[in-house]
C-alpha cells in the first residue's frame, strides 16, 4: 500500500515512538539536507542494477549526489491518525446518508409549518403553547373533531393543518422508500462511479488483498477492486467499506477498463497467482504506459527479473515488484529468535527490519552514545524506546531499550 500511494510510507510504532520511512528526492547543490532523523538507504540511480545502499554513513550520503534516498522521520500520533471511512458504528451508515438533501429540506419545511401553525393557534385562541402544539398535531393527523362553533381563526388554522397533513403523507412515504433503497445499496457491491479518477485499482481480495484494502481505506485513498471469485473473503469487507468492485477475470478484455484503469493513479496486483498478476500488469501497461504498478510475486528471483525487465521496457513509469515471503521472512525469523520485531520496510529489492532490543549485555550498544551505535550497511540505533526525545549524545546504559534498523545480517548479530 505504501509503495502504491505517493506521499505515504511505512509506519513503525514502538510504545510512544512513531517513525515513518519516506522517499525523498536528492537536494539540489547548496540546499539543506531534507528533514529526518537519518538516511536509511540510497536508492538505485538510473541504469544502475546494483541495488540500493542500506544504512549508509555520512560520507556515503555526501557522495550520493543526485540519488534519491529513504529518510526516517518522527511524527506525532495526531498526525498519523487515519480518517474514518464515513460509516457509523459497526459499519452502519450515518442517518444523514440515508436520505437525500431534497427530502431533508422537505421535512424541515414541514416541521417549520407545524411550529408556525401552533404559534398562530396559541395567539388566536389564547391557549397555552403546549396545548396549541398538541391540537395542531391532532389536526395534522385528522384525528380531532371539526372546529364547529369555534372562532373563524381557529377554523382556518384547522383547515391549514389538514392541508399540511396531506402534504406530509407523500414526504413520509418517500422517506421510507428512500431509506429502504439506501440500506439495499449498502448490502450490495458498488460499481465504479462515472468520472472516477486518481484511484488505486486493487486486483485480488484474498488474505493479502483484504489487508491492503483496509490499509488504503485507512489512508482515505479511493480504491476500485477487481476480483474473479464472487465468493472471495474480501468482498464482505469491500461491501462494508462501500468500495466499488468489478467481478470478472482480470485477464479478460474489458475488466480493467470497467475499473477505470485509464484514469487510475496506480495498479496493485496482489492475487495469489504470479502469472495472473504479471499478465494484468502487462495489459494495464498497454493501456497506460506510464501507470504506477506494484506486483505481488512469490519467487524473489522471478520478482527481480520482472522488475528489471519492466523498468527497461517502461523507463518513464514507476514499477515495483514485491515478494511477500521475502518481505516477511526477517520478521518471522526475528520472532522465532525471541526478538521484538516492529516491522519491515521494503527498499527496492531489499528489506530493512526494525526491532526493539535491550542494551544490557550487548557490547554493540552498551557504553556507546546513541549516535555512535552504528555499523554502516549492517545496523543502526535510531532512538531510545521509552524516551523518544533522547539526544544523539545520550550514553546508552543497560536499563535502556532501543529501536534499531538492521539488514538480515545485522538482525542476526543481535541474537
Amino acid at each position: 500500500a505504501a509503495t502504491a500511494v505517493a506521499g505515504t510510507g511505512k509506519v513503525i510504532q514502538a510504545e510512544g515512538l512513531l517513525l515513518r520511512a519516506v522517499e525523498r528526492v536528492a537536494p539540489a547543490a547548496g540546499s539543506p539536507a531534507p528533514p529526518g532523523l537519518c538516511t536509511l538507504a540510497l536508492l538505485s540511480a538510473d541504469g544502475d542494477d546494483e541495488g540500493p545502499v542500506l544504512l549508509p554513513d555520512d560520507e556515503e550520503v555526501r557522495r550520493a549526489g543526485a540519488r534519491s534516498r529513504v529518510m526516517l522521520e518522527r511524527f506525532s500520533a495526531a498526525e498519523g491518525a487515519a480518517p474514518g471511512n464515513g460509516l457509523g458504528v459497526g459499519g452502519v451508515p450515518p442517518l444523514s446518508s440515508l436520505f437525500s438533501k431534497q427530502l431533508r429540506w422537505s421535512l424541515a419545511v414541514l416541521a417549520g409549518c407545524v411550529i408556525a401553525l401552533a404559534v398562530a393557534l396559541s395567539i388566536v385562541t389564547g391557549i397555552h403553547p403546549v396545548r396549541a402544539f398538541y391540537f395542531t398535531l391532532l389536526d395534522l393527523f385528522a384525528i380531532d373533531d371539526p372546529a364547529l362553533g369555534q372562532p373563524l381563526g381557529r377554523q382556518i388554522l384547522q383547515l391549514l393543518s389538514g392541508l399540511v397533513g396531506l402534504l406530509l403523507l407523500p414526504v413520509l412515504l418517500a422517506a421510507v422508500l428512500e431509506g429502504l433503497g439506501t440500506f439495499r445499496t449498502q448490502s450490495a457491491l458498488r460499481k465504479p462511479p462515472r468520472g472516477l479518477g486518481g484511484h488505486v485499482v486493487l486486483l485480488g481480495l484474498g488474505k493479502i488483498g483484504t489487508r491492503v484494502l483496509i490499509r488504503l481505506r485507512e489512508l482515505h485513498v479511493p480504491v476500485v477492486c477487481v476480483e474473479g471469485n464472487p465468493e472471495a473473503r474480501g468482498l464482505a469487507v469491500a461491501r462494508r467499506l462501500r468500495v466499488p468492485v468489478v467481478i470478472g477475470d482480470v485477464t479478460q478484455e474489458g475488466v480493467l477498463e470497467a475499473a477505470k484503469i485509464h484514469r487510475a493513479h496506480a495498479l496493485l496486483a496482489v492475487t495469489s497467482a504470479d502469472t495472473t498478476n504479471l499478465e494484468a500488469v502487462l495489459y494495464a501497461r498497454g493501456v497506460r504506459p506510464d501507470l504506477r504498478v506494484v506486483l505481488r510475486l512469490y519467487d524473489d528471483d522471478f520478482a527481480t527479473a520482472v522488475y528489471r525487465t519492466l523498468r527497461v521496457a517502461h523507463p518513464l513509469a514507476t514499477t515495483r515488484s514485491r515478494s511477500v515471503s521475502h518481505l516477511s521472512a526477517p520478521a518471522f525469523a526475528g520472532a522465532m529468535l525471541g526478538r521484538r520485531v516492529l516491522g519491515a520496510v521494503p527498499v527496492e529489492r531489499r528489506v530493512l527490519v526494525f526491532a526493539s532490543v535491550d542494551v544490557a549485555n550487548r557490547p554493540q550498544l552498551e557504553g556507546r552514545t546513541l549516535a555512535s551505535a552504528f555499523e554502516p550497511g549492517v545496523w543502526r540505533a535510531l532512538a531510545v524506546e521509552n524516551a523518544p526525545d533522547t539526544p544523539p549524545g545520550h550514553l546508552l546504559t543497560k536499563d535502556d531499550r532501543v529501536v534499531i534498523a538492521a539488514t538480515r545480517r545485522g538482525l542476526a548479530e543481535f541474537g
